[in-house]
């Protein structure tokens, strides 16, 4: 088989700067395949408030030292005009954007009712609204060359996980994201998929830590960024076969996270008993089907209601 390469292509990752990243390894990666690459950071660590050693230039320097072309973006994708300016260095510099990895992310662990509310905006509006203001900003490019590829980053936190609640709900709407867009690009060539990636970087020592010193270095060795990057490298690439979909990857594993839709209940006199009493067969899984095509997100062939439904036209302000 001949290896997948991206000569010719311009990519965009946010949140590329940091010095053990996955961002880095995605932008370094792609590179090394020949795409040119804008590396986006804006310098600060994973809680969005205090100073890191994220520097885009660095990974540029990198890049370049090891043949490769990029750029360094400082701006923040959670500010709409700061997605806008990510866009245009990439078309300042190379006149395309073929490729956007949504991989800016910020963090904190606290309960739901200990967390501030200004870190639960900060979360929301870089996690969320970021990866929203960067699709908004590449989407009429890609429209206009009828060619893009998306890759959102999610996490294990959006199934539900203490302390991260807020986080989880912001990768959640990124997977949503995912499925609406993969909706409206298929019939312009422009695939966006999402990985939830499992990979040591520097969220260990501020949101992390190991009580056992040899299950850190093994997490460390075991769990390098490397070994997540291909599997957004091929949902870059223009062979992709794919949309709409969610991955997971870690360690060299690779699987799929699937929705599911039970075959449920029916009662046109439904009530609140007749849920109570029948929650068995609401949750029982046998002849599960799984909803795997971005352009049927639910089972709407055998949905009459939906399928006559005409959208009416926007009305924007």
């Amino acid at each position: 088989m001949s290896k997948l390469t991206f000569k010719g292509r311009v990519a965009i990752v946010t949140g590329a700067g940091g010095s053990t990243g996955l961002g880095r390894a995605h932008a370094r990666l792609l590179a090394e395949r020949g795409a040119k690459i804008v590396v986006n950071d804006i310098g600060v660590s994973r809680d969005g408030i205090s100073g890191a050693s994220a520097d885009a230039e660095a990974v540029v320097a990198e890049i370049i030292a090891s043949g490769g072309e990029a750029i360094a973006d400082l701006n923040s994708v959670a500010d709409e005009d700061g997605a806008k300016s990510i866009v245009k260095a990439a078309l300042d510099a190379w006149g395309r954007v073929d490729i956007l990895i949504n991989n800016a992310t910020i963090g904190a662990r606290a309960g739901f009712d200990e967390i501030t509310s200004a870190d639960i905006e900060r979360i929301i509006g870089v996690n969320l609204m970021g990866s929203i203001w960067m699709c908004r900003a590449v989407w009429p490019h890609m429209l206009e060359a009828r060619f893009g590829r998306i890759v959102n980053t999610t996490s294990g936190g959006m199934m539900g996980m203490p302390l991260v609640t807020a986080y989880g709900a912001a990768k959640f709407g990124m997977f949503g994201l995912t499925r609406g867009l993969a909706t409206e690009g298929a019939e312009h060539n422009i695939k966006v998929n999402a990985v939830s990636p499992g990979a040591a970087t520097n969220s260990v020592g501020r949101f992390l830590s190991f009580s056992d010193p040899e299950m850190l270095d093994r997490y460390r060795n075991d769990l390098p960024a490397e070994l997540v990057s291909p599997v957004f490298g091929y949902l870059a690439h223009e062979t992709c076969a794919v949309s709409g979909t969610l991955l997971h990857a870690a360690g060299g594993s690779v699987s799929a996270r699937l929705i599911g839709a039970t075959k449920g209940i029916r009662d046109p006199q439904l009530t609140i008993e007749d849920v109570r009493d029948n929650l068995s067969a609401i949750f029982d899984d046998t002849g599960l089907s799984i909803i795997t095509d971005p352009k049927c997100p639910y089972d709407a062939a055998n949905d009459t209601v939906a399928n006559t439904m005409v959208a009416v036209p926007y009305r924007g302000e």
